[in-house]
């Protein structure tokens, strides 16, 4: 697929960017990576899915740097790199503590930003977007306005964020209940989710090949986000990837089982230009990467929107 896209920049990263925080244990470490030029830049949160780290995710985080957005990781405490023992206490509330890392970073901006160095004075805090892969795609989801249903189906807190503008939800995992299979049912509890009051612009990544051994459904699973929220969403649907979406957690990262670097790549444009144009820095990237991949003769996806 060709699509009109701007030159991309050389890039500055800064990591660890520490965070001090009381009653989570270890302080919140976070990777901030930026274009080295230009102002008013746009800012992705980015939450990573179970076990990874602030190095993670670099085929997409380097796109979008590369191409005008400030990129900032936080390394949640699932982290392979804290390495939690199975009996610590924190450990059936990472799933909360996930979203106060996003809203720490959101609250620590400042500091954030005077941490880089060449970076005060660039920020455009009018445009922030959040994305997460995975358990990432969870965590971002509750700042956009789904919600965590209870054992006995009443809806736990709204933790969303009017700060973030808009998401991308990268292979999100889908209602829980009998959609669960039994192991994550007693589990993970907090897979229990209600998409009704997600109303942030986002948009759904998925592959159609991406069965979860979570979960008693097929890939639609992960198609939930879209369909079951309310307001302007878009869903991607990639063919033939899986959990990985072609290898988005990194370089040569072992669990990528579906490498596919085209597909990547792909990804990478697709969600910049649908960034640019919901957090409105311009009307036509998100057009045309739409009609490039209608028009491509061998599409590695689709796009739908409501």
């Amino acid at each position: 697929m060709k699509m009109n896209v701007s030159t991309s920049t050389p890039v500055i990263s800064v990591k660890p960017v520490v965070l001090s925080v009381l009653g989570r244990g270890e302080d919140l470490q976070v990777r901030v990576s930026a274009p080295a030029m230009g102002s008013q830049l746009p800012i992705i949160i980015f939450s990573h899915g179970f076990g990874n780290s602030l190095d993670g995710y670099g085929p997409l985080v380097d796109y979008w740097t590369a191409h005008g957005f400030v990129v900032i990781q936080p390394t949640h405490l699932d982290s392979r790199t804290l390495n939690l023992p199975p009996g610590d206490p924190r450990t059936p509330l990472i799933w909360l503590f996930r979203v106060e890392d996003l809203k720490l970073v959101l609250d620590k901006l400042d500091f954030i930003e005077a941490s880089v160095p060449g970076l005060s004075g660039r920020l455009d805090r009018s445009r922030i977007a959040a994305a997460g892969h995975s358990w990432g795609g969870q965590t971002v989801s509750m700042l956009l306005g789904a919600r965590v249903l209870d054992a006995y189906g009443e809806l736990r807190e709204d933790m969303s964020d009017s700060r973030i503008k808009a998401g991308v939800l990268l292979a999100t995992p889908g209602l829980g209940g009998t959609d669960l299979t039994p192991f994550a049912a007693e589990h993970f509890s907090f897979m229990n989710p209600s998409f009704s009051d997600m109303r942030t612009p986002t948009l759904v990544v998925t592959g159609d090949h991406d069965q979860s051994l979570l979960s008693t459904r097929g890939p639609d699973w992960f198609t939930d986000p879209y369909f079951l929220s309310p307001g302007s969403k878009s869903l991607l649907t990639l063919f033939g990837a899986e959990h990985s979406l072609g290898g988005i957690a990194g370089y040569n990262i072992a669990e990528t089982t579906d490498e596919d670097p085209e597909r990547v790549a792909l990804l990478g444009q697709l969600t910049w230009s649908y960034l640019r144009d919901v957090l409105n820095l311009d009307d036509f990237s998100w057009l045309e990467a739409q009609k490039a991949l209608k028009e491509d003769a061998n599409p590695l996806g689709r796009i739908e929107s409501k």
